[in-house]
């Protein structure tokens, strides 16, 4: 008590507001650090309890590490409008931020997406629609998605917007990983790092009961739950293409595929979970307080929803328009919607997944072992 007391009395002397978010992390952990209510909430108290004072490097572990279950701050006796105005998931959530785009380069274009993520997703879907739609004038319908686009059109295409941003990100996480001070993987801490990233572990709760992401009375899974129908559906996707890929180069088997075929399988199964994981994310970030998360990038978080979203919708849309007049347009819109997600990867919320793997390994570095 007396720690937080002098907390308190330090702070006075500066508005909390004019704080630059590691400031303010450091200030409000440094109090969650006197009080230890929370330290059974998720994996993120006791990596706070572990300290006694905390460098940008560990604020921004810590950050990479919160789910923003939100479920420490509607428990929390020092939210406003305590003086202390402890919000950790907000502040956290900044903090997140801010390590992606200051990382990932060019750092400019992250703050462009996550300003005005929406209106740049669209338009990219737009333009990039149109250039596909364009180079499929005069195609022979009759031999499927290659007789309107051919296959080494689609690799010259895609590869290089894979490729790239996929450096871009690598460059990132190597900036992070030494921010954080990441010692040498070991497969132990790999081992532990995907388990829990494959259970969502922290959006359980910390009692296993679930978060209270969308409403502070009540305590859901229905987050965490769609949380991994995206996850999963995606790499259902991911798996689809690799597949179909590997058909064609070594064996032979150029598309179309059959409906029973595992490309097919994959790809249809894939995109239905994509489709309901987004759309369930989407509506709980809707009813979700926006002030316990940075407001600032609400929009571009909502685009990044939305463009896989699209991608999964469409990619069903082109199954279902197969040997119709509408397959040359939504080849381009899917297509498209793809070609978007590739290249703006590293600059959306995308790379979530990516700094929260690397936060995940070097917690479990830093356990005891």
């Amino acid at each position: 008590m007396q720690a937080i007391e002098l907390i308190n009395l330090e702070s006075e002397s500066s508005p909390f507001q004019a704080l630059d978010p590691l400031q303010d992390a450091r200030r409000q952990l440094e109090i969650c650090n006197a009080c230890r209510y929370c330290e059974g909430y998720c994996s993120v108290f006791p990596a706070v309890h572990r300290a006694r004072s905390f460098s940008d490097g560990d604020i921004q572990q810590l950050a990479n590490l919160c789910h923003n279950c939100r479920g420490c701050y509607y428990a929390c006796q020092y939210t406003e409008p305590h003086e202390f105005d402890l919000n950790v998931p907000r502040v956290l959530a900044e903090v997140r931020q801010q390590s992606w785009q200051d990382h990932t380069p060019p750092s400019v274009m992250a703050r462009a997406f996550h300003r005005h993520g929406s209106a740049i997703a669209v338009l990219s879907i737009v333009a990039m629609a149109l250039l596909l739609w364009l180079m499929q004038t005069g195609a022979d319908h009759a031999e499927g998605f290659y007789g309107l686009l051919s296959h080494n059109a689609m690799v010259a295409i895609f590869l290089p917007a894979f490729g790239l941003p996929l450096v871009a990100i690598g460059i990132g996480l190597r900036r992070y990983w030494r921010t954080i001070g990441g010692e040498k993987l070991r497969l132990s801490h790999l081992k532990d790092a995907f388990a829990s990233a494959a259970q969502m572990k922290n959006l359980a709760g910390g009692h296993g009961d679930g978060c209270n992401f969308e409403d502070k009375d009540r305590f859901s899974h229905a987050r965490r739950h769609f949380h991994q129908a995206t996850m999963i559906g995606f790499l259902l996707c991911f798996g689809a293409t690799g597949i179909a890929t590997l058909m064609h180069y070594l064996l032979n088997l150029p598309a179309p595929y059959s409906l029973a075929s595992l490309p097919k399988l994959f790809g249809i199964s894939g995109g239905v979970l994509l489709s309901v994981g987004t759309l369930g994310l989407g509506v709980l970030k809707l009813k979700a307080e926006r002030h316990l998360a940075d407001a600032r990038v609400w929009g571009g978080e909502m685009a990044f929803i939305g463009l896989l979203f699209a991608v999964s919708s469409t990619g069903l849309a082109l199954v279902a328009a197969a040997g119709t007049d509408w397959l040359t347009l939504m080849l381009a819109i899917h297509l498209g919607s793809v070609l978007t997600l590739f290249v703006l990867m590293p600059f959306s919320k995308m790379v979530h997944g990516f700094y929260r793997l690397a936060a995940l390994i070097r917690e479990a570095q830093l356990k005891p072992h």
